[in-house]
């Protein structure tokens, strides 16, 4: 690599045409400036001027070498410009929320990027704890969980929050629930399913349901894919818990029954990224979108 000290004399003894005039810009001696020179054509292999008298003229190769200096100051210009224009309406955004939350946020980004093309979506569908770890991994800048991380190495606001639902096959609609026509029904297991059933039982405000533990309730399946959970539900093989955006998104709406309790319970969802990350402005563009879509009480977490 050409040492850029080097080169910088060489362009400004190029533009200056004059060694007495580059020494005084550059605050250098002249036989200062001659050894640069010297050792500039040293590190190229050629001679880069042709010295007449008090003057010289460019060889080819000192041509060449001087556009190459010339290039590497607009280079460097251009960087700096680039460094401190960041563009709210461009570049990817790498998001991850829950699978539920996905289906009702991904169409609203999408309307996002057609307003805006060069600004980039990538949604990954993950459960709390890999968001986590892709945001420590860089894999991801910017997530949606349901619980406040116990660590100081996220930043966190709150940023709505979310009915949870007990999902059940239509027959059960007149019917009254409590525990064992849950354990008669069977549980539709999914990777959030006991972290549900925990939350709802907890708040819900049925005595009898409070009681209940979900590792005592039978399992009639499991599936992983949020926009399958609900297909056993509606073949009548089972109940399932999930957030009201996921069963609102369920094409078999009606051959559901969604249980009602004396509280509704809702879930609080956590904006969090990496603390200490300094995200680019196209983040502040989403995370916008993502306040007012999904109407949050606005209550900053540290």
């Amino acid at each position: 690599m050409l040492n850029p000290l080097w080169l910088n004399t060489f362009k400004t003894l190029v533009d200056l045409g004059h060694f007495t005039r580059t020494a005084e810009k550059l605050h250098m001696t002249q036989p200062g400036v001659s050894q640069q020179i010297q050792k500039l054509e040293n590190a190229c292999g050629y001679s880069l001027i042709k010295r007449e008298k008090r003057s010289f003229e460019l060889t080819e190769q000192g041509r060449l070498v001087y556009e190459y200096a010339l290039k590497l100051v607009d280079d460097e210009a251009s960087l700096i410009e680039t460094l401190g224009f960041d563009n709210p309406y461009s570049g990817e955004c790498k998001l991850s929320c829950s699978g539920s939350l996905a289906l009702q946020l991904y169409p609203a980004l999408l309307s996002l990027q057609q307003q805006h093309p060069e600004l980039v979506i990538r949604l990954e569908a993950a459960p709390n704890q890999k968001i986590l770890q892709d945001l420590q991994s860089g894999k991801v800048d910017l997530g949606i969980v349901t619980h406040i991380p116990q660590s100081s190495l996220y930043l966190c606001s709150v940023i709505g929050k979310e009915p949870l639902c007990i999902v059940l096959p239509r027959r059960y609609e007149n019917r009254d629930i409590g525990p064992q026509e849950l354990i008669d029904c069977g549980l539709i297991e999914h990777p959030d399913a006991a972290h549900y059933l925990s939350l709802y039982f907890e708040r819900c405000g049925d005595k009898a349901l409070s009681g209940m533990s979900p590792d005592t309730l039978p399992r009639s399946g499991y599936i992983n894919q949020v926009n399958q959970i609900l297909l056993p539900v509606a073949k009548g093989l089972g109940f399932t818990v999930l957030p009201e955006s996921a069963v609102n998104n369920f094409p078999q709406r009606e051959e559901l029954h969604i249980l009602q309790t004396a509280k509704q319970v809702k879930e609080t969802l956590y904006l969090v990224q990496k603390r200490q990350r300094n995200l680019p402005e196209r983040y502040q563009t989403v995370s916008r979108l993502l306040h007012t879509f999904i109407q949050p009480p606005g209550v900053a977490v540290s």
